[in-house]
């Protein structure tokens, strides 16, 4: 192989890698979960969980967040991250929602 053919290949996988690496940076951030879509609506989901619904869900407690919920599959120190209820959408870490279940 030439040095020339080894220069263009190196190259093409320093792009590709730089592709790659910015498609899946792309792919985890994915857009945060609208508090007035039906859904998130109907599991009383909000951003901050000292805002939730008292009356409604009687259950809730302050210390739960959806950083600690066994359906948060984010960094538990990150802003926000994916959750199971709620697939191609990201949830504030610091909220909650009625299908909160503790991580154990």
């Amino acid at each position: 192989m030439k040095s020339s053919s080894r220069r263009i290949f190196m190259l093409q996988v320093a792009a590709g890698s730089a592709v790659l690496a910015a498609g899946a940076a792309q792919a985890q951030s994915a857009p945060m979960v609208n508090e007035k879509d039906a859904q998130p609506m109907a599991l009383g989901y909000v951003a901050d969980t000292t805002k939730a619904d008292g009356k409604k869900y009687p259950k809730h407690a302050a210390t739960q967040k959806c950083n600690n919920c066994s359906l948060y599959t984010g960094k538990a120190d990150a802003a926000s991250g994916p959750c199971g209820i709620f697939p191609g959408k990201s949830v504030a870490s610091a909220g909650w929602c009625s299908a909160y279940v503790k991580k154990a």
